[in-house]
């Protein structure tokens, strides 16, 4: 099992190089040339994601990215450092019924968008969040015959 971690600083230009190194990686591990463009698209929407939670949340940690090449699966895992909140109904100081500001309505339905992106990208995504970061979890299968040629 093969393991490449990438660590980059939470801005923007770095997503590219984020998904060129994915592509590499993969094309490497046996991911089949056609699903290659899914690969980019995928880790430059999880990535986008987590710069963008990063910037948000004023946290400057670097956004880590670690590439697995097993022998049957190439999989891919983004991961934040920005604290979730538990999933549910928000609620106030009084634990009533929270309101939403319409600055985290549009983060909301953006990160929701960038993850349906995802999931319509790839066939096994798995997405967790907790007071500790988030972590997209995505793979694809490898052809081993793509490792002879």
């Amino acid at each position: 099992m093969a393991t490449v971690e990438l660590l980059f600083s939470a801005l923007p230009n770095h997503v590219r190089t984020a998904r060129l190194v994915a592509a590499a990686v993969a094309r490497r591990a046996g991911v089949d040339e056609a699903v290659l463009d899914e690969v980019r698209l995928a880790v430059g929407e999880a990535c986008s994601r987590a710069v963008g939670l990063h910037l948000s949340n004023n946290v400057s940690a670097p956004v880590r990215v670690v590439l697995v090449e097993d022998e049957k699966k190439f999989s891919i895992e983004v991961a934040d450092e920005v604290a979730h909140r538990p999933t549910g109904p928000r609620r106030d100081e009084h634990g009533g019924p929270g309101a939403v500001t319409p600055g985290e309505a549009v983060a909301e339905d953006e990160d929701e968008m960038g993850l349906a992106v995802i999931s319509g990208l790839v066939d096994d995504v798995e997405v967790s969040a907790d007071e500790t970061g988030g972590r997209i979890r995505m793979s694809w299968p490898t052809t081993p015959d793509a490792l002879l040629s």
